[in-house]
């Protein structure tokens, strides 16, 4: 599938983001180093916004010559599940980040940590996630849209004793639940923004 981005394009776009110069938290710039392949590493600090889920949260990333070629390492605030939002429990603050990807039945990504409140992880024109709007117009979408939730269903699966209880939940539920709670989302997230753009 052609849905890598040319390097050369990646890393212009990347480059030609805003710069840092200040207001980077010192907690996220001793994450970037922590990641970084060498100690004392010249690299420049740019502003990202990315995807429509993380909207809002802050994103940093250090841009950095390493042998020859660039590399990138983001620092993403960490924000706590939307079911702690759902259940009022505002102040809790626990992630389930790093517990879902160190359950996951996979090879883990060595670029990919958990620091503090930050997720840091690579970016390269051969890691990044795929945008649709790079897809080629003759697409196999069922068979993307199989794998994407195949990918979201291993992550979420756990430890082992939690497939007992997916299953158990899963046969409580009527047949047309995802559809059904799909769209109350996209009812929902559409009076939220209604009421945002009027504030």
């Amino acid at each position: 599938m052609e849905a890598f981005k040319r390097p050369d394009d990646f890393w212009k776009n990347l480059n030609a983001l805003p710069v840092v110069n200040h207001g980077l938290p010192g907690d996220a710039k001793q994450a970037l180093q922590k990641m970084h392949p060498a100690t004392n590493l010249d690299y420049k600090v740019v502003r990202r916004e990315a995807g429509l889920g993380s909207l809002g949260q802050q994103r940093f990333v250090a841009i950095a010559n390493w042998e020859g070629s660039c590399i990138a390492r983001e620092a993403k605030a960490m924000l706590p599940s939307s079911c702690v939002w759902l259940n009022g429990q505002t102040g809790h603050r626990r992630f389930y980040y790093e517990e879902a990807i160190e359950s996951a039945v996979r090879s883990h990504d060595p670029f990919q940590k958990v620091v503090g409140r930050w997720l840091i992880r690579r970016l390269s024109p051969e890691s990044n996630p795929i945008e649709i709007a790079d897809l080629p117009e003759e697409r196999d979408e069922e068979t993307l849209l199989h794998a994407m939730g195949s990918e979201a269903a291993n992550v979420h699966l756990g430890r082992e004793r939690q497939t007992k209880n997916i299953l158990k939940d899963l046969r409580r539920r009527k047949a047309n639940w995802l559809r059904s709670a799909a769209k109350d989302m996209a009812k929902t997230m559409e009076r939220d923004w209604k009421e945002y753009a009027n504030t």
